[in-house]
């Protein structure tokens, strides 16, 4: 299979979809691998780093569109992207379909076949391709966090961890999935007030057992959510479910109520964000004010770590991608049933439940889109 890994255009995107050591991988597999030139160069790699390792350079992504049978990203493909997809070319990248119609209009209409790095599943029920970038957009929430309630920021002017004397900050994490939880270790480092919130009273153990009273487990109740929330002076919005639009827990009148110069980071935006008050913001310009409360809302977190990202992402996504090239996209997702949970589009119809649903558009079983593909 030829393979293209076309540069990243997002706004201040760094991360690239395979590190050289990635593409001799797929090489030593007996596959071919175009690279656009200077995809790495935002971590540190160069045209000539990926030619070491037997990867071909092209001027453009046009060229790599056009001479790829799957194309490798990072981030969802923007509209100049989605226009140079062609009918049964594979996109193996993260999509968030759920709160983007364009989008998914886009890739139905260009007849490619889409998998999404955030709904392929594991036999433990976890989403081991977003978990990596869960990690360092939880880890990298606290840092986003404190620097947004410096006053300079419009915040609150407050240090996270207090000083001998002076009460920390409350931090508050709504959700303890692998965001909330790399969220609430950070915070807990840094010394501040940590409550965390969350529905599975299996997992606040999982919290009360890692932390102890470091961290407060809190059963998340209308009245529990509210209470922390209004207290709070930095909020964590770390919701997801799987392929759906998040949940908007967090509503505008919460914000409304809460302590000028307070804080969120929205972790969620991805899926739409989990606050009602939330729009997706670029590292260019990463907050805006809503009702005094400093609001970071930036969509592609991890890209402002994009080694440490780039490589963590590759860590997971790697044996998949060797999988779908030694076998291709029909074997190898109809094998493993965890896999086909990554597929979103495929010939114009859509696999993904969640997504169908919330846009009223006919959804169509993976398994039988497969079959009759």
């Amino acid at each position: 299979m030829l393979i293209g890994v076309p540069k990243e255009i997002k706004n201040h995107e760094y991360r690239v979809g395979m590190v050289p050591a990635s593409v001799r991988e797929l090489i030593n597999h007996g596959h071919q691998v175009v690279v656009e030139t200077n995809a790495g160069i935002g971590i540190g790699f160069t045209d000539e780093d990926y030619i070491a390792v037997g990867a071909e350079i092209l001027p453009t992504a046009a060229d790599v569109f056009a001479k790829a049978d799957m194309i490798v990203k990072v981030k969802e493909p923007q509209a100049v992207e989605r226009a140079m997809l062609r009918e049964g070319q594979i996109l193996f990248t993260y999509l968030h379909l759920a709160p983007d119609l364009p989008q998914t209009e886009d890739l139905v209409k260009s007849k490619s076949i889409c998998i999404a790095y955030e709904t392929v599943t594991d036999a433990r029920g976890g989403l081991p391709l977003l978990a990596p970038m869960s990690e360092v957009a939880g880890r990298m929430s606290i840092q986003a966090g404190a620097q947004a309630l410096e006053k300079s920021n419009a915040g609150r002017g407050m240090l996270l961890g207090g000083v001998p004397g002076v009460e920390p900050a409350k931090v508050v994490v709504i959700g303890a999935g692998m965001v909330g939880n790399n969220a609430a270790q950070m915070a807990v480092g840094m010394g501040a007030d940590v409550v965390v919130l969350d529905r599975n009273v299996d997992v606040l153990r999982r919290v009360d057992a890692q932390f102890g009273n470091r961290v407060k487990a809190v059963y998340s109740t209308a009245d529990a959510l509210e209470k922390h929330v209004l207290e709070a002076d930095l909020v964590i919005g770390g919701v997801l479910i799987p392929g759906a639009a998040a949940p908007k827990l967090v509503t505008a009148e919460h914000i409304k109520n809460m302590k000028p110069g307070s804080a969120i980071v929205d972790v969620a935006i991805d899926q739409g964000g989990c606050i009602e008050t939330s729009k997706a913001t670029t590292h260019a310009e990463p907050t805006y004010i809503v009702d005094d409360v400093v609001h970071y809302c930036v969509a592609n977190m991890p890209g402002a770590v994009p080694r440490t990202s780039t490589f963590a992402l590759n860590n997971a996504t790697l044996p998949y991608i060797i999988k779908l090239a030694n076998k291709g996209y029909k074997a190898a997702l109809l094998e493993d049933d965890h896999f086909m949970n990554g597929l979103n589009v495929i010939n114009g119809q859509i696999t993904c439940k969640e997504v169908a649903e919330g846009f009223n558009m006919e959804f169509v079983d993976a398994r039988t889109a497969l079959e009759n593909a």
